[in-house]
């Protein structure tokens, strides 16, 4: 979607899109349909049926010219056009397959805008389906080749929390998606709201990409809090600090102090003292020191915007670029290599035209991310001074 906000008021510049034709009716018909344009409703008459490859190249595709149009429309009226953002599930057949699809076209059509994403990894413990490894592994390798950004989201982070902070018996997908829009709201606040740090797309990813194919973030809340009793809830700028970088509150399933953070911004909301929150960040890093990288300077940045979240006097939101993340695709793909090597469930896909090709080309290119991490990580070697006669010259 593009970046600024539309000139029509009341109305959100938005693209929604199903394969499955039943699906928007249920987000018209609720509390939020009247905020979109219903121009911007795209949807076929037969599902994905959690396939990749229908989502990609067949059912997906048909769509696709459609979907571009009105990408293309919404382009336009944009005055000034910093990019897109794309929210969908790698789990299922459409948000996995189409979504990256329309990631590639928008890549093809717009190569010098910025690709953001926010992106939904499956977990077992929320599993609508057994081939959701092969369905996530193939948008990754999507995503490190055509996105610039990747939120990464994933549902046993979110079950987690759900059932463990915030002790809820049996969490709903809207308690789920409750934590989900407190995150993307605090992540977007930047964009929405006047302030100096990370205003546009661009400014984010400079800030936050280190390396081209390493823009998969963790994002953080504080305070966590169950639907109906944010009111509840008030914490100091110290807790909120604290809160927001453990590993608790983080909306992907890794520990960030089993690798090391390369990048990392936090942006608080409401009344609040800048000096307080510098002085709280200064503390966090000190106190955790050995956890960011001491090669690159500078690289924890801050920033505050005076207006609260709906419900909430203060809140804070935390971005990391952690070489943890990798737990979170590893834990994808052994399961991915389990069920590829025995090639369960693969006729699905070669059914919908893709060759087995295309699965170990997805599975390298993880295994070549894992590398970049692991190298990463590593500490550098110190040069050793070379020994011997040193000749200077001077004239």
């Amino acid at each position: 979607m593009p970046s600024r906000p539309s000139q029509v008021a009341g109305t959100c510049p938005a693209l929604c899109w199903w394969i499955w034709s039943r699906a928007p009716w249920t987000l018209r018909s609720g509390p939020f349909g009247q905020i979109f344009r219903p121009d911007s409703f795209i949807f076929g008459q037969s599902g994905a049926g959690n396939n990749w490859a229908r989502g990609h190249y067949t059912e997906g595709a048909e769509l696709m010219e459609s979907v571009m149009d009105v990408v293309r429309k919404e382009a336009e009226s944009c005055d000034c056009l910093q990019g897109f953002q794309l929210t969908h599930s790698l789990g299922g057949g459409t948000g996995s397959g189409m979504g990256t699809l329309l990631l590639s076209k928008i890549r093809e059509e717009y190569p010098d805008r910025i690709t953001n994403t926010f992106s939904i990894l499956p977990s077992p413990k929320v599993s609508d389906t057994v081939v959701e490894p092969y369905n996530a592994t193939l948008s990754v390798h999507q995503l490190i080749e055509n996105a610039d950004e990747t939120f990464c989201i994933d549902n046993e982070a979110l079950y987690d929390i759900c059932s463990r902070t915030l002790k809820l018996p049996t969490p709903t997908y809207g308690d789920l998606n409750h934590l989900v829009s407190a995150t993307m709201s605090g992540v977007t606040t930047c964009l929405r709201f006047p302030g100096q740090l990370n205003a546009d797309l661009r400014k984010l990813a400079v800030n936050m990409v280190p390396f081209p194919r390493l823009h998969f973030f963790m994002p953080g809340f504080a305070p966590l809090t169950s639907r109906g009793s944010q009111q509840y809830r008030f914490l100091t700028v110290a807790e909120l600090a604290q809160q927001m970088s453990d590993a608790g509150n983080m909306m992907a399933a890794c520990d960030p102090r089993h690798g090391r953070y390369l990048t990392a911004a936090a942006i608080f909301r409401g009344r609040m003292p800048m000096r307080e929150v510098d002085e709280q960040m200064f503390n966090i890093q000190n106190k955790n020191s050995s956890y960011f990288a001491d090669w690159l300077p500078h690289n924890v940045k801050t920033a505050v915007c005076d207006i609260p979240p709906r419900g909430l006097k203060m809140s804070a939101t935390f971005i990391g670029n952690n070489t943890a993340i990798q737990e979170l695709f590893k834990r994808v793909s052994e399961q991915f290599t389990a069920m590829f090597r025995r090639k369960a469930f693969l006729h699905w896909y070669t059914g919908e035209g893709m060759d087995e090709m295309e699965f170990t080309e997805a599975e390298s290119n993880m295994n070549d991310l894992f590398l970049s991490i692991d190298s990463i990580r590593m500490p550098q070697p110190r040069r050793r001074r070379r020994r011997g006669l040193e000749l200077s010259f001077s004239r």
